[in-house]
């Protein structure tokens, strides 16, 4: 039986929020279970039980504090594992917040995961107790002839438990990914530094990635394209000059002909200069956009809000904002699994002109390990944007991208 793509990624979805709860559970209550024995070795040391008490009491300190970047490191790892969401790596900076985490936020998120997978299994167990029923002795089953009713009310709970354990562990991972990483990622500092650093990167490799690039298609131009444009041109122009004797339909095809020859070489020639579309010139933001979707193998959903008093953005952030929209669209029609439909919302607010780009597909596209994602955030990042991706198993993928637009 062939299970429909909606249950599938639903289920999918369930799987992946329940096991990163599971995982979290350890994770949460170890320090936990480390402040507990510290708490009753102090106990024992005030009422002066085992003298070996402060011994291990230091030992269990020393034990804790080693365990705090351990714990931080392996909560980095089961947000980056299951949900796709990377966190740098603090090291040993930070230290209070780190601590404040573990010992605080973590048991309070430990007893919360506790409860909904407790709530999972009692439902899973109550669910299908006409199953492991017939484990009792038969005797039992002969002196209760009335087990077949309560089993049944019992079912009924487990159902009724069952029913709400999606929306609770949905809710418990969004809260999760709200406080994991403000909580256990760098600094404001530590964030500017790392962000001029990869602004530093980013701009040097698509001043480089840009030359290289222009030098190709000038290549490829020169070789092939543009000779046989040129040629088709001038043959055109011939017949144009000396075919006097054609009929008016058959001289207008040709000059139309003729026409677009010189516009094709016009048009490839700016994006030799400038890599930049004709279509923004000339149309805008609005239009280019219009005819990517229009283009689209897919469904396209497009929507654009540029106010009409503002002036418009630089050439070079629409042009990224052109390309991030006809790279993702690709992408969406090569590699997004099981995708009907994408959506494009492009707006401007303020100084920032957003774009987001979201497909139903079932996810599972990393940035990490494709070069074309790579590129994009590149891209992005060269005009001081931000790029953001999320993209977890099961879906939705959605790409979001803030671009500087200075009024």
């Amino acid at each position: 039986m062939k299970v429909p793509p909606r249950t599938r990624r639903a289920l999918t979805r369930v799987t992946r929020d329940t096991s990163f709860l599971a995982l979290g559970i350890p994770f949460h209550l170890l320090m936990g279970f480390l402040l507990f024995v510290a708490a009753g070795l102090v106990w024992e040391i005030v009422n002066g039980g085992d003298a070996e008490a402060p011994l291990i009491l230091g030992a269990v300190v020393v034990l804790a504090v080693l365990a705090v970047p351990a714990l931080t490191v392996a909560q980095i790892w089961r947000f980056r594992r299951l949900l796709g969401i990377d966190i740098p790596r603090p090291g040993w900076r930070r230290p209070l917040r780190q601590t404040g985490y573990h010992c605080f936020t973590g048991l309070l998120l430990g007893a919360l995961e506790v409860l909904v997978l407790g709530l999972l299994v009692a439902g899973v167990a109550a669910a299908t107790v006409y199953v492991w029923i017939w484990a009792v002795p038969w005797e039992w089953r002969i002196e209760h002839r009335g087990y077949s009713t309560q089993a049944l009310y019992v079912t009924l709970a487990g159902l009724g438990a069952l029913a709400p354990v999606p929306a609770l562990s949905s809710a418990l991972v969004r809260m999760e990914t709200h406080l994991g990483p403000r909580l256990l990622g760098p600094d404001t500092s530590e964030d500017l530094a790392r962000r001029v650093a990869d602004l530093t990167e980013s701009r040097a490799g698509a001043v480089d990635a840009a030359d290289a690039e222009r030098r190709r298609i000038e290549r490829d131009l020169h070789d092939g394209a543009q000779q046989r444009l040129v040629s088709l041109a001038l043959n055109l122009g011939i017949a144009k000059a000396t075919l006097k004797d054609l009929p008016p339909e058959a001289r207008a095809v040709i000059e139309a002909a003729h026409q677009e020859a010189k516009d094709a070489i016009e048009e490839l020639n700016d994006l030799v200069r400038g890599l930049h579309p004709a279509v923004l010139d000339e149309r805008g933001l609005d239009a280019a956009l219009s005819g990517l979707a229009a283009r689209a193998p897919l469904p396209v959903r497009l929507r654009v809000e540029l106010p009409p008093h503002e002036p418009s953005a630089a050439s070079a952030v629409e042009a990224v904002a052109y390309f991030v929209v006809s790279e993702a669209l690709t992408n969406c029609a090569k590699h997004a699994r099981e995708a009907t439909r994408a959506e494009v919302t492009v707006t401007r607010l303020g100084g920032i002109l957003r774009v987001v780009i979201a497909d139903d597909g079932v996810g599972g596209a990393d940035p990490s390990r494709g070069s074309g994602l790579r590129g994009l955030a590149q891209r992005v990042r060269s005009v001081d944007g931000t790029f953001r991706m999320s993209s977890p198993v099961g879906g939705p993928t959605q790409m979001s991208v803030e671009l500087p637009c200075p009024t």
